[in-house]
């Protein structure tokens, strides 16, 4: 079997951490008096850099940053941990370390917040590396976490994206990876697609056969 460098997605491909980030990013609105919409509308904040999110609810730009604080003064002493794996991720990743693949993390997510994350559930230990962005935005989209990934890792023939978002597919593609979708999570099928997503899988378990591929 040739050995794959598998690249995850965290939040809605390892992780349901939506009711964390939701709750967080509705004390954001709140505290700008912007309105905060119904919980499934809400749902776009699981994935996507924040800074943009933020805005794209009426966040002006002067007060993004404004904005994070507040998100993360709650989102670090407790919107993290409202957060669970997958069921079948624990297995699906002992599986593809039992045959030898190359895992590595590349999230949006801040990667100190995302190492806590992962050494809280356990999973830390399945990755070579660990990525995601800067607070001194340095990184700050799928792309730039991907290409500070190449420069870390060398050598990643073989490799494929797994993700539930659009920005997933995009921010791989910028590198020439392709993408594997995953259906469970926060983004649509159709924008994955669309984004040009070699394969959607609906379950961990499809997933392992895919990447058998």
């Amino acid at each position: 079997m040739t050995q794959k460098t598998i690249l995850f997605d965290l939040d809605g491909t390892l992780t349901d951490s939506g009711e964390g980030i939701i709750n967080c990013a509705s004390l954001a609105l709140t505290h700008f008096g912007l309105p905060v919409p119904d919980r499934e509308a809400m749902r776009v904040f699981v994935g996507p850099p924040l800074r943009d999110t933020l805005m794209q609810f009426g966040v002006r730009p002067g007060d993004v940053e404004e904005a994070m604080t507040v998100f993360r003064s709650r989102y670090l002493t407790k919107g993290k941990y409202e957060n669970k794996p997958y069921p079948g991720i624990r297995e699906l990743l002992e599986q593809l370390r039992s045959q030898g693949h190359k895992l590595y993390v590349a999230t949006s997510k801040p990667e100190i917040q995302a190492v806590d994350v992962l050494n809280h559930f356990d999973l830390a230990k399945y990755f070579d590396i660990i990525a995601g962005a800067t607070m001194d935005k340095a990184r700050d989209s799928k792309a730039a976490v991907i290409a500070y990934l190449k420069d870390q890792a060398g050598d990643m023939a073989q490799s494929i994206m797994v993700g539930d978002t659009a920005f997933d597919v995009t921010g791989a593609a910028a590198h020439g990876i392709p993408t594997i979708g995953v259906a469970w999570g926060y983004g649509q099928v159709a924008d994955m697609e669309a984004a040009g997503a070699i394969a959607i899988a609906g379950t961990p378990e499809e997933l392992f056969q895919l990447l058998q591929k």
